[in-house]
C-alpha cells in the first residue's frame, strides 16, 4: 500500500495488479494530481476508507478476496459520497453498466486512455469538493457564526456584512477551486486572500504577485521562472512564483490590468493545472492555490473587450465583494482607536485623546480610499498633533473641501439672512425639524446612525420621526 503524501482527500486506486497500480499512480502524477494512494489487496479498502478522507477510489472489477462489484456495494451503502470508478475489460461492459446503475460514477475500459482516466478522476475530485462546499457552507448559514475568528484577526470589523463575508470563505477555503475578490482600493481585498490561505490549512506559502505594470515577458518570468539561457541575460535558472507557491496559495493582485497576453497564459495555467518556464521543453504541474482580486468592475471590461470572458468564468467559481467603508460605518469607532494606538507607537508619541465629534465628522465621510485612506489620516493627524484633545480640525487638511465637517448650525429653509424680517416668512419649528433631519440624512449619506449622531439622539428616536413625518 503505497502512501498518499498530504491530508487532502486521497485517490485511491485498487488493483491486485502492481503494475497497473503503478502506471496510473504515473499518469495522474504527471498530470499534476499528486495526492495518490494504492491499494493491492481489496480487504484492505474498507478499513482505509474508514480511517482517511477520500475524493475518488478507482476500483477494478476482478480481484481477489473482494470483487470491485461487492466492494461498490459496500461503498454505496457506507460511504455514498465517495465517487467511485470502476475499471472493466472489454467483455465485461454489461457488468460496468450494472455497475453505474449501482452508484458508480464512471467505468473505464481497459487498456485504460491516460487522458480519460485523468478527466474521469478531476471530475470526481470537482464533484467531491462541491459537495463539501455545499455541506460547509450549508452548516456555516445555518450556525450564522464564524467558527475560526483567529484566521480574521487582522480585519477589524463588527459589520454584519463583513461576518457573511467571513462565513462564505471559511464554508469554501477548503476547495482548491480560485477564488476572486472584489471591492475598492484600501478595502482589505490581500488581507482577506491571507485569511482563505489560513482557513485552507495547506502547508505551503502564502505568495503575493502584483499584476498591475507588468508586461507579458515579466509577467511569465515572475510567475513560471526561466531555464538557463531562456533569453539574453538569463545565465541562471530562477523559480517563478508558482513553484514558490507549492501546496500553498498564489495571490495575484490587479489582474484587471493584466495584458491580454497574460490572461491567456493564465487561462490556460487554470485549465491545465500545468504551465512551461521560459526555455523549458515540458510542461510543470502546479500545485498552488489560486486567489486573485481587482478593483475594476471585471463585467464592463469584459464588454469593452479587455477582459476574456473565458479567464473570468474559471475565475470566479468562488466570488466574493469586499464592502467599502461608507457601507460599514460601524466599523469606524474599532478602526480609529486601533489606527490610533499604531500611528502613536509607530511615530513615539502618546496616543492622543479625540473628542466626542471626531466620530461624528469621520462617519459623514465618503472615503473614496476606504479603511487604506483612514489609516492614512489617521497617522497624519498623529504626526501633526502636539497637545489637547484630537479634533475635526486635524483631518481637515486630508480631507478637502468636499468632506469638511458638518456645520455645527445648518441654515434652515427662508433664513438665509439674518434679518428673518427681510425674508417675510420666519420657519416654523415642523419646518425647522424636518429641514435639519433630512440635511442629517444628506450628509450621513442615508445612513441613520450617523444621521442620528449628529442629530444628539438615538437610532430608534431618529426612526420614529421619520415614520411620524
Amino acid at each position: 500500500m503505497g502512501p498518499a503524501p498530504s491530508d487532502s482527500p486521497a485517490v485511491i486506486l485498487v488493483d491486485d495488479e502492481q503494475d497497473i497500480l503503478f502506471s496510473y499512480e504515473v499518469m495522474l502524477n504527471g498530470a499534476g494530481i499528486v495526492n495518490v494512494l494504492t491499494c493491492s489487496d481489496s480487504r484492505d479498502l474498507l478499513p482505509l476508507l474508514a480511517e482517511r478522507e477520500t475524493g475518488v477510489v478507482v476500483l477494478d472489477l476482478q480481484m481477489p478476496y473482494l470483487s470491485g462489484t461487492e466492494l461498490l456495494g459496500e461503498i454505496a451503502a457506507n460511504y455514498p459520497h465517495v465517487p467511485v470508478i470502476i475499471v472493466t475489460a472489454a467483455n465485461q461492459l454489461e457488468t460496468a453498466v450494472a455497475c453505474m446503475k449501482a452508484g458508480a460514477f464512471d467505468y473505464q475500459v481497459k487498456p485504460v486512455e491516460i487522458s480519460r482516466l485523468v478527466g474521469g478522476v478531476r471530475k470526481a475530485l470537482e464533484m467531491n469538493a462541491l459537495r463539501r462546499e455545499i455541506t460547509s457552507l450549508r452548516e456555516s448559514l445555518l450556525s450564522g457564526q464564524v467558527r475560526n475568528r483567529q484566521a480574521f484577526a487582522a480585519i477589524l470589523t463588527r459589520s454584519p456584512k463583513m461576518q457573511a463575508v467571513f462565513g462564505y470563505l471559511e464554508a469554501i477555503a477548503a476547495t482548491d477551486q480560485p477564488v476572486l475578490i472584489t471591492g475598492e482600493t484600501g478595502v482589505g481585498k490581500e488581507l482577506l486572500a491571507r485569511a482563505v490561505h489560513t482557513l485552507s490549512g495547506v502547508a505551503g506559502d502564502f505568495v503575493a504577485v502584483n499584476a498591475a505594470g507588468l508586461d507579458d515577458l515579466m509577467f511569465a518570468d515572475t510567475l513560471f521562472g526561466h531555464r538557463k539561457g531562456a533569453f539574453t541575460g538569463a545565465g541562471e535558472p530562477r523559480e517563478g512564483m508558482i513553484a514558490r507557491a507549492a501546496d500553498g496559495t498564489l495571490f495575484l493582485d490587479e489582474i484587471g490590468d493584466m495584458s491580454p497576453a497574460s490572461q491567456v497564459k493564465l487561462l490556460r495555467l487554470l485549465q491545465e493545472g500545468e504551465y512551461h518556464p521560459l526555455g523549458a521543453d515540458r510542461p510543470v504541474p502546479s500545485r498552488a492555490r489560486v486567489v486573485v482580486a481587482t478593483n475594476q468592475n471585471l463585467d464592463q471590461l469584459i464588454v469593452e473587450g479587455a477582459f476574456r470572458k473565458d479567464l473570468y468564468y474559471r475565475l470566479c467559481a468562488h466570488q466574493v465583494e469586499i464592502p467599502p467603508l461608507r457601507e460599514r460605518r460601524e466599523d469606524i469607532p474599532l478602526l480609529l482607536e486601533a489606527f490610533l494606538k499604531e500611528a502613536a507607537l509607530t511615530l513615539r508619541k502618546d496616543k492622543p485623546v479625540y473628542r466626542p465629534e471626531l466620530l461624528t465628522h469621520l462617519s459623514v465621510c465618503h472615503f473614496p480610499g476606504n479603511v487604506r485612506e483612514l489609516r492614512a489620516m489617521v497617522f497624519d493627524a498623529v504626526a501633526r498633533h502636539r497637545e489637547g484633545n484630537l479634533t475635526p480640525a486635524a483631518f481637515c487638511k486630508k480631507l478637502g473641501t468636499k468632506q469638511q465637517p458638518p456645520p455645527r448650525n445648518p441654515t434652515p429653509p427662508g433664513a438665509q439672512d439674518r434679518d428673518f424680517a427681510v425674508t417675510g416668512r420666519f420657519p416654523k419649528i415642523k419646518e425647522m425639524e424636518q429641514y435639519l433631519v433630512e440635511e442629517a440624512l444628506r450628509l450621513a449619506d442615508g445612513n441613520q446612525g450617523a444621521a442620528a449622531a449628529l442629530l444628539g439622539m438615538t437610532r430608534q428616536a431618529l426612526n420614529k420621526r421619520l415614520c411620524r413625518m
